[in-house]
């Protein structure tokens, strides 16, 4: 249940030096093939690593990707993208693999350097230590303040798709707060990757909302080799990976701290998906929802009056409202009696029924309010 399932991928995590824990991550790709594709975040001041990983991955190709934790390398200037640089440089060096082969990811305070020489120590044990059954210690060393390790598999069993994540707040559309890696066998164009893997993101990384805080290092990757010898359908390439992806965005949803409900918002009936997500996306960013959530009180009105700050179309005399299967908000009026509404356990899902058209979206968010609350992570990323 990891990054390295598919065949053909090898990882590592190792403690490099750059903090207390299992710090350093490498994910090699032994090919055939080096396909390749990535999606990042669309903040305006991108990590150095982001800077270069996207040239890296330009071409369509990669081979290896490296990530750390312990530091984000952002807002560092030319000196950081260097470090970047050189980071990749050494990876290409101890793989025997082109440098611009290489992506780079980095995790945790924003606005310092990282200690070079510790992550030319992580290189080293990293590719040392590489072996198909290093999955599980690659996701480790990329946690910061996650408490869990986030990997799923997804796929028929012939080929199938793998991936790591981390990420437990500062979550919201445009990616999250995140750094994944998905691997799979399947034997697929670069071009074909790129857009199943952009449909994925649309449908899980893209619609989870935490507490509507965006990233600077934002990275998703995704690396096929074709070492199952089987070319699968764009379609079913796109479903597996969708099916990888989500799981991986409901693991980080649950693991944001302090949030004690997970929290699905389903739209339905809306004239276009884009009015959907609008309606989604502003009841799972309402504030005074995720604090009735959190006191299991299942106030409509906080929904309707997110709903009513949108542009989407609709008529408030034909919306429904629903709780966890109970309709509270029934065509305009009072529904069922909010009393019969359970929120005592973790999952709540959150109806809305606009009945203006077919179109439908999903969010998903959770009842943390206030963010990261551990030291620094307010500049963390």
């Amino acid at each position: 249940m990891s990054v390295t399932a598919a065949k053909g991928f090898r990882a590592a995590g190792v403690s490099a030096g750059i903090k207390a824990t299992r710090d350093f991550a490498l994910v090699v790709n032994d090919g055939p093939g080096v396909a390749a594709a990535a999606v990042f975040t669309s903040n305006r001041f991108p990590a150095a690593p982001v800077q270069w990983s996207r040239h890296a991955v330009g071409d369509g190709a990669l081979r290896a990707v490296a990530l750390n934790s312990g530091g984000a390398n952002a807002c560092t200037g030319a000196d950081g993208y260097a470090d970047s640089v050189q980071t990749a440089e050494w990876v290409g060096a101890a793989l025997g693999v082109p440098p611009g082969d290489v992506a780079v990811c980095s995790t945790g305070l924003i606005g310092v350097r990282l200690p070079m020489d510790a992550v030319r120590n992580g290189v080293a044990l990293a590719a040392g230590a590489l072996s198909a059954e290093g999955g599980t210690d690659a996701a480790e060393a990329i946690m910061t303040t996650d408490t869990v390790a986030k990997q799923a598999v997804a796929g028929p069993g012939e080929w199938v798709v793998g991936g790591m994540a981390k990420g437990a707040g500062m979550l919201a559309p445009a990616l999250a707060t995140m750094l994944v890696v998905v691997t799979t066998d399947a034997e697929v164009s670069a071009a074909v990757l790129d857009r199943a893997l952009r449909k994925a993101a649309s449908l899980t990384f893209d619609r989870t909302d935490s507490d509507g805080c965006m990233s600077t290092n934002d990275t998703v990757v995704v690396l096929a080799n074709g070492a199952s010898g089987i070319v699968p359908s764009e379609e079913d390439l796109t479903n597996a990976l969708t099916e990888c992806c989500g799981s991986l965005a409901r693991q980080l949803i649950a693991d944001a701290e302090g949030a004690a409900h997970d929290i699905q918002v389903v739209v339905t009936g809306a004239l276009s998906e884009a009015d959907a997500l609008e309606v989604a996306r502003s009841v799972a960013r309402s504030n005074l929802f995720k604090c009735a959530i959190f006191g299991a009180d299942p106030n409509w009105g906080r929904v309707l009056s997110a709903i009513g700050t949108t542009a989407a179309a609709f008529e408030p005399e034909r919306v429904d409202v629903t709780f966890n299967g109970v309709t509270v908000f029934r065509q305009g009026g009072i529904g069922e009696d909010r009393g019969l509404v359970d929120l005592t356990g973790r999952d709540v899902v959150l109806e809305i029924d606009l009945h203006a058209g077919p179109a439908a979206a999903t969010v998903l968010t959770n009842d943390l309010t206030y963010g990261y609350v551990k030291e620094n992570a307010e500049y963390s990323s």
